[in-house]
């Protein structure tokens, strides 16, 4: 036998000893792992494995489904379980009735905050090592909070905390309450994975070892980028399509850290669907690498999954959370009060509030600050992991303002607002206060619109729900001269009537609410009759008729999309009781559609004008669009009322909403899609007659505002019924 084949036969032996010396192990290790979880369950306990998970979910989609027609059912993928939850249920109520809803007690917060597959500590490792652990990832916090993003990167995340010192050590091990968290075994899961890592830094012996780290070919991009963190702060994002890779194939593509400093609308990335240059994927959203804050809001929450996108070592958190009740609230901070890294934040929620919808995430980086707004709840299903929706998200990267920067303006109406909507949320002060670092000059040519929860009197009704947008409208000039047009793609439909689509109209127009609130509330007389305010008035009232479309998934779209839409299409959500209504303008309602076949969670609202306009610095508006969280409902966009004390008008808002205008104009197009994807301005040579249609002009939108689905819709009727989910 030659030495080569000697080499061979030796070495075969020893990865032979080694698999069976690893097998040995991981039985026994299976074994007080099993042994372990079963003396630790507790009967509060809410994580997806447990029994009484499973067992109560189905209970949140006992509803019957009222459909007058059924269609063949396509094949899709399946879906997980967890994403059983109605969007947005009570969303669709009238002002006459006020329901309450908790979402968030359908939420879970998983032990795998960085979703490593576990790896076990063998006999032969001693506790010096895990110590040594936990001296490294103290002394790496200490270095990272020298790291200043204002007060909030210093101090930490709790006022009074600061780093706890040896928390493993001092702390009672607390068993998973409502939220799911066991922060104890958490950190202990996650240092002993790190001292392993650091370990095997070394190149690896070809003797077996019982020591020896083990490579899970399940590993993720995870393991990978906490790898990449351990030893350079500038490695790239991992594509979701290699999560499957082992550690070692994955090869980080470097990326420019502020991509994206004029604005960009992407839609969500979908698996299963070919990539393209205008998709994201919510890694490529988070940037995780030298990721210090993160300020998240979601109506859902899918937290298991959520905290394997950050390496939740170096980021501080900041969630801004639905709780109605004080006993909600109280549990989630006693739940989290060990957690060092993140902290809560729950918007007022008065009497008449039902829901806390609101989409935002402001993400604190070395050198940008940057603001995401999408569409999509913080779920795998909205963000396109599982291959069944799709939504959109408008990002913008601000620069971190440096020593001698000057002659900029750095405050712009958007941030007003912002901060505004931030501190109305009751947003921790510092937080708010840490936007001042950052130059706001690229968000002039955008507006932020909110609608906060509850009932605004004096000035504030005029900055919130749809008084709010008019507003913005009339501060970025882009009130017509003529009448508009308007298409609404919703995942969700109120109680809809001529009053409020009137109302959602005129304020696209620039009207702060006043027209629709004079009308409703201004009774006619002989006098008026002939008076030419008044008749302008009726005129406008009525332009909106043959103008409005709202786009929403039939019954059948919805069965082509989803194999199995009882279970997986809950956060589309339609009321028959409101679509019979005696007072609901069925006429305005088009099927959605999705160019790549899924269904879509999106809220967007295109409007556009009958023929561009000529705006005041010289730029052609060819119109504008609202990318947020708002669905087209009173809850969601307020109603404007008389108060019955002072007589004086009254916002009344039911959930929290924000989004962002994008204008499309003929400069702002041609600046934004050179960063977008380079195709060029929008056309100049769009004819009159496509603006006067009253199907989408999807070239006036699509390098600016992607349009995701079909145009032209086909009409819902009784043959073509919506898809209802709310029954």
């Amino acid at each position: 036998m030659d030495a080569s084949a000697l080499e061979q036969q030796m070495l075969a032996a020893a990865i032979a000893a080694s698999l069976e010396d690893y097998q040995k192990q991981e039985s026994s290790s299976t074994s007080r792992k099993v042994s372990s979880e079963k003396t630790k369950e507790s009967p509060h306990s809410l994580s997806k494995g447990s029994d009484k998970f499973k067992s109560e979910q189905p209970k949140e989609n006992q509803a019957s489904k009222i459909s007058p027609q059924r269609t063949s059912k396509a094949s899709r993928p399946s879906t997980p379980v967890e994403d059983k939850v109605v969007d947005l249920t009570y969303d669709s109520d009238s002002d006459s009735e006020v329901k309450e809803i908790f979402p968030k007690s359908r939420s879970t917060v998983g032990s795998n905050t960085d979703e490593d597959i576990p790896q076990e500590v063998s006999d032969n490792e001693s506790d010096d090592e895990l110590k040594q652990a936990i001296a490294m990832s103290l002394e790496s916090s200490r270095q990272d909070s020298k790291n200043s993003t204002a007060e909030i990167l210093s101090s930490g995340l709790h006022a009074d905390d600061g780093l706890k010192k040896s928390t493993l050590e001092t702390e009672v091990a607390q068993k998973p309450g409502g939220l799911g968290i066991d922060r104890k075994q958490m950190e202990q899961e996650r240092l002993a994975r790190l001292a392993k890592r650091k370990a095997g830094s070394s190149p690896p012996s070809f003797q077996p070892s019982s020591k020896t780290a083990r490579v899970d070919p399940g590993d993720g991009p995870t393991h990978a980028l906490a790898a990449e963190l351990a030893s350079s702060r500038t490695g790239g994002l991992a594509n979701i399509s290699s999560v499957k890779k082992p550690v070692g194939s994955l090869q980080p593509k470097p990326r420019p850290a502020i991509q994206f400093p004029y604005g960009v609308v992407k839609k969500t990335y979908v698996a299963f669907v070919p990539r393209s240059n205008d998709d994201i994927t919510m890694e490529e959203v988070f940037q995780r690498e030298d990721l210090k804050v993160a300020v998240l809001s979601s109506f859902l929450w899918d937290m298991d999954w959520l905290f394997t996108k950050f390496n939740s070592r170096t980021t501080k958190f900041i969630l801004m959370m639905g709780a109605k009740e004080e006993a909600t609230r109280k549990q989630y901070r006693e739940e989290t009060a060990s957690m060092h890294n993140l902290d809560l934040c729950f918007p007022p929620m008065e009497a008449q509030v039902n829901n806390m919808h609101s989409k935002l995430m402001l993400f604190y980086h070395p050198t940008h600050l940057r603001i995401a707004v999408p569409t999509a709840n913080l779920t795998r299903t909205d963000w396109g992991e599982n291959g069944l929706m799709e939504n959109t998200v408008f990002l913008i990267d601000l620069p971190r303002i440096t020593a001698g920067y000057q002659g900029r303006n750095l405050d712009t109406a958007f941030k007003e607002e912002l901060v505004y909507f931030l501190r109305a949320s009751t947003l921790r002060e510092d937080a708010v206060k840490a936007l001042n670092e950052f130059d706001f000059t690229e968000t002039a040519r955008y507006a932020f619109v909110h609608t906060i929860g509850g009932s605004r009197v004096g000035e504030a009704w005029t900055r919130s729900g749809y008084c709010g947008l008019g507003r913005a409208i009339t501060q970025l000039g882009l009130q017509p001269p003529g009448p508009i047009n308007i298409s609404y793609v919703t995942s969700s439909i109120g109680s809809l009537n001529d009053d409020f689509l009137r109302a959602i109209y005129l304020a696209a127009k620039g009207d702060d609410g006043m027209t629709d609130y004079n009308l409703r509330y201004t009774r006619e007389s002989s006098t008026q009759t002939h008076d030419p305010q008044r008749k302008e008035m009726l005129r406008m009232g009525n332009e909106w008729k043959d103008r409005f479309h709202v786009y929403f998934p039939s019954d059948q779209t919805v069965r082509l999309a989803h194999a199995d839409p009882d279970r997986t299409a809950g956060t589309i959500c339609f009321s028959s009781r409101w679509w019979l209504g005696a007072k609901f303008p069925r006429g305005v309602l088009k099927d959605c559609v999705s160019e790549r076949r899924v269904l879509m969670h999106n809220k967007l609202m295109y409007v556009w004008p009958s023929e561009p306009f000529k705006m005041s610095d010289g730029r052609e508006c060819k119109g504008w669009a609202y990318v947020g969280s708002a669905n087209i409902s009173e809850s969601a966009w307020g109603k404007l009322v008389k108060d019955r004390s002072s007589g004086h008008p009254k916002l009344n808002c039911r959930n929290w909403e924000c989004g962002v205008i994008v204008p499309v104009t003929a400069a702002s197009t041609e600046s934004a899609s050179s960063v977008i994807d380079t195709k060029g301005a929008v056309s100049d040579t769009i004819s009159k007659s496509q603006f006067e249609a009253q199907s989408l002009p999807v070239k006036v939108f699509h390098d600016t505002v992607p349009v995701p689905l079909k145009i032209p819709g086909a009409d819902l009727t009784e043959s073509r019924p919506p898809w209802f989910f709310h029954d």
